[in-house]
């Protein structure tokens, strides 16, 4: 994504993210983040590529909730609702426009969580195909 490196970009990227911080927010999670999320904010941090991407340290432009924080929150405030049990076992990496939090389950699938309606609905078969869908350079 060279568009991301351009200088007049940089509120949309974060710094990258440290084996460290990923090790600890895993632990912290109890997950393993899928390579694909990895990867990238291995590379970009928390950035912004078509949806904002939380990570640890984000573009300026997306705030300054990280991966675990995000996941926290949307695990305490769920755990009364049937798709609780789907955020306890994955990690939010976005919220959309409406405040659904978009997740990665362990198998690496992306799906979003409509608490209103109790739907959990798959997004893409992966992070990769998600990034690729909702990227648009301009």
């Amino acid at each position: 994504m060279p568009f991301l490196f351009r200088e007049d970009r940089a509120s949309l990227v974060g710094s990258p993210a440290t084996q460290e911080e990923i090790a600890h927010a895993e632990q912290q999670l109890n997950v393993r983040f899928h390579e694909d999320y990895v990867r990238f904010i291995r590379r970009f941090g928390g950035a912004y590529a078509g949806l904002a991407v939380h990570a640890f340290s984000n573009g300026s432009s997306i705030g300054n909730e990280t991966v675990a924080d995000l996941t926290l929150d949307f695990r305490e405030q769920y755990k009364e609702l049937p798709i609780g049990d789907v955020i306890q076992t994955s990690y939010v990496i976005s919220i959309d426009g409406s405040g659904y939090p978009i997740i990665i389950d362990q198998s690496g699938k992306v799906f979003i969580c409509h608490h209103d309606s109790g739907e959990v609905i798959r997004l893409a078969d992966s992070f990769e195909a998600l990034i690729e869908e909702n990227f648009y350079e301009w």
